[in-house]
């Protein structure tokens, strides 16, 4: 059965903004809330509480909404790990305990019946998702161009070797916690909702740890650094983002990491000047090449080229050279590059080189050139 569309799953036009879709995401939350559906409905419920959260979790992010409205579901197939979204690719519990009243989000929908383990552990609070990261990379050019792989250096939160995250000495033992009874979890009243939430005082846990371990400090996590190979496509540009999944902080607890952002920086080439796919460039010729045309050496991003000039060339003329640009980032096709003429006039002559000039300006009896000819038109008509 063929996915319905994002927008269309939370009753939204393309030209939402955040506030929109944070909004119908909330009507329907609470529309498909388990308490009010009879039994009979609820795994309707679950499977369309599971449809509006993956369009939520791809519609309220920037980057993953750029690819699907791009290129529709196949653009944010890599956003999720196993191809198609699952309970753990949802980043957004904090907006669910917002609508549900500051709940344990994970444990108040199982208890009534939605996903059973999708949302993790039983104690599934005592675990958080770590912090994305942004590195800002800059790269040269020709690696914007053709792509290429650089080994950059972050410091990030990894999970504890000593106690393996859980916070507590090795050989140590933690203590039931006795405001929960171990269960990690209270049960109260939040208004309509019969309310399961994360013991405070254990902070979901169920258990107190009593030794932390000498070298986290009980978080279960130290700040190290690590090197991370970057992989630059061809035809990113000042300004692209790329995404590393996984490579951001460890979670606390044992959770899920974050994911790393880099953020591209290109290098200004000495010669070429970019704009999206095409490269532009300006190349001088000799005036006596521009009237009488000839073959010029022309630079381009994969070498030198001879490109002919034609007979009365001026400056100003471009040529396009096809496919001598930019790849495009998405596909296989690439720009054109654009040589612009300039016509280098020498400052020095020598002697006969004068006397040739001056010659040339005596026989040729006044401008013969199609700028000047245009131009005299031009002055006839305004001045007559």
């Amino acid at each position: 059965m063929a996915k319905r569309d994002y927008y269309e799953v939370l009753g939204l036009s393309k030209t939402a903004n955040a506030d929109d879709i944070k909004k119908a995401y909330r009507n329907l939350a609470l529309k498909y809330h388990p308490d009010r559906v009879t039994p009979d409905k609820k795994k309707e419920a679950e499977e369309k509480f599971k449809e509006m959260s993956e369009a939520y979790e791809v519609l309220v992010d920037k980057e993953k909404r750029a690819g699907y409205d791009q290129y529709g579901h196949a653009g944010v197939e890599g956003s999720f790990k196993q191809g198609g979204f699952q309970w753990q690719d949802f980043h957004h519990y904090d907006d669910l305990k917002d609508i549900f009243g500051g709940a344990d989000v994970s444990d108040l929908l199982r208890g009534f019946g939605f996903g059973g383990d999708s949302f993790g552990s039983s104690r599934g609070s005592r675990s958080s998702r770590g912090s994305d990261l942004e590195y800002q990379l800059e790269i040269s050019f020709d690696e914007a161009a053709f792509g290429g792989e650089e080994t950059i250096t972050i410091p990030r939160y990894e999970t504890c070797e000593e106690c393996r995250g859980t916070g507590a000495k090795p050989g140590s033992k933690k203590e039931r916690c006795a405001d929960c009874g171990g269960k990690g979890q209270v049960r109260s009243s939040n208004g309509f909702f019969n309310v399961v939430q994360a013991c405070r005082r254990c902070g979901g846990e169920g258990s107190i740890i009593k030794t932390p371990c000498p070298l986290c400090g009980g978080r279960g996590r130290v700040k190290t650094k690590r090197n991370i190979k970057v992989k630059i496509p061809a035809g990113v540009d000042s300004g692209s983002r790329l995404r590393i999944h996984g490579e951001g902080e460890a979670g606390e607890r044992g959770g899920q990491r974050g994911d790393l952002y880099i953020l591209i920086y290109v290098k200004v080439h000495e010669i070429f000047e970019r704009h999206e796919a095409d490269i532009y460039c300006e190349v001088p010729i000799a005036y006596a090449t521009a009237v009488f045309g000839g073959e010029i050496e022309v630079p381009t991003i994969e070498g030198k080229i001879m490109m002919k000039i034609p007979p009365g060339t001026q400056a100003g003329r471009q040529f396009r050279l096809r496919n001598k640009g930019i790849a495009h980032l998405h596909d296989y096709s690439r720009g054109d590059q654009i040589v612009k003429i300039q016509i280098d006039i020498p400052e020095d002559l020598n002697q006969d080189e004068k006397r040739a000039l001056k010659e040339y300006a005596r026989v040729s009896a006044g401008d013969k050139g199609p700028l000047a000819k245009r131009f005299v038109e031009k002055m006839k008509r305004i001045l007559k």
